[in-house]
């Protein structure tokens, strides 16, 4: 007589595999992460195979010395390469819910399939909101936790790398101050921004990288909260009413990603609204409108490193009248940032990303 045998869409491993597939998938920054280093979100899985807290991301910069000529010598006259390492550190993360007694009777299959939308749904978000708050971050500092000095000083450091409102002379090294010159006349999300932020992307030292997409195009992409997409959108229909096909595809009816220049513009929901005169720890970050920031980022913006993937697990409560199912991942997400001083991390700049702030005012 045959054995019976579980499915192999049935058995622990192969779900949990399939959640984590799922997991990425459905993620809205799913398109924009990769294994490489022309990744917008770069990922690397080496603690998953190795003991370890910590991970390494190589940052390694692009040649520009010109070419050594005919039979001029070219020994001693190599070019260094310039790299930089930026660490980031990886953490247990997880979250449960206790199935009720009547699921208890099911098999523990079933049990996961009950937890499975919620718990996905929450993983989805967990994921999400990581990159966001990396991308918001200030020296690897969450922003809502930041002093005016870690402010002051990642502006400075970031001087080729940041835009407040329509014109680079808003600038200021003071955070607060370069907040302040924001208005919801002139600073908010146009074409002419964005063009502008787009060049500050490519005159950076060291430039902010693009991304290769189908079709050999390269592009950058601009990350937005929907108040910002409003404004852009709006600025951008001229455009997209001429250049595209006139058509039910058309992004004016369909609401899709924007494209101008060179860049994707993604509306992405929770991104960061600064709500007008906000604080923080007691002292004003300066803006006196409503803002929020656009993200431009280019390849290694973002990296993140696992240790361990999504995974479950479950526990019996209660004399096994109940049971909770947890997910679980040990992984860390952080902007990436190079050292620019003599050491290296020494004076670190962000190395994938221009962040511009507009304003964003309600909707009326």
């Amino acid at each position: 007589m045959a054995d019976t045998r579980a499915a192999a869409g049935l058995t622990v491993e192969q779900w949990d595999d399939n959640y984590f597939v799922e997991y990425f998938q459905e993620n809205v920054f799913r398109p924009y992460m990769g294994q490489g280093e022309s990744s917008i979100i770069q990922i690397n899985e080496d603690l998953t195979r190795k003991k370890g807290d910590r991970f390494t991301f190589a940052l390694v910069n692009r040649l520009t010395n010109a070419a050594t000529l005919g039979n001029l010598t070219l020994e001693g006259n190599e070019e260094d390469l310039s790299t930089r390492s930026y660490e980031l550190s990886v953490d247990l993360r997880r979250h449960a819910v206790k199935v009720p007694k009547m699921e208890n009777q099911r098999s523990s299959i079933d049990l996961r399939e009950a937890a499975r939308s919620a718990l996905k749904v929450w993983s989805l978000e967990d994921l999400r909101n990581s990159v966001i708050s990396s991308l918001y971050s200030i020296d690897g500092v969450e922003f809502g936790l930041t002093s005016a000095a870690q402010r002051n000083t990642w502006n400075a450091n970031n001087a080729d790398r940041v835009l407040y409102g329509n014109s680079v002379g808003n600038y200021n090294a003071t955070f607060a101050t370069a907040m302040g010159t924001l208005d919801t006349t002139n600073d908010r999300g146009t074409a002419a921004v964005l063009s502008l932020i787009k060049r500050r992307a490519m005159l950076a030292q060291p430039k902010v990288r693009p991304i290769e997409v189908s079709g050999g195009k390269r592009v950058l992409i601009a990350f937005v909260h929907p108040l910002v997409f409003r404004d852009l959108a709006a600025s951008l229909q001229a455009v997209n009413r001429d250049a595209y096909d006139r058509g039910k595809e058309n992004p004016i009816f369909t609401g899709a990603d924007l494209f101008y220049e060179g860049v994707v513009i993604k509306e992405v929901d929770d991104m960061p609204l600064l709500a007008a005169n906000a604080t923080i720890n007691s002292v004003a970050v300066g803006n006196t409108v409503q803002a929020s920031p656009i993200f431009l980022c280019g390849a290694q913006a973002v990296g993140v490193a696992y240790a361990q993937r999504v995974r479950t697990v479950t526990k019996d409560f209660d004399y096994e009248s109940k049971v909770g199912v947890a997910v679980e991942e040990i992984r860390g997400i952080g902007k990436m940032r190079y050292g620019t001083g003599a050491n290296d991390t020494d004076t670190p700049k962000d190395y994938g990303v221009v962040t511009a702030w507009v304003a964003a005012p309600a909707d009326a």
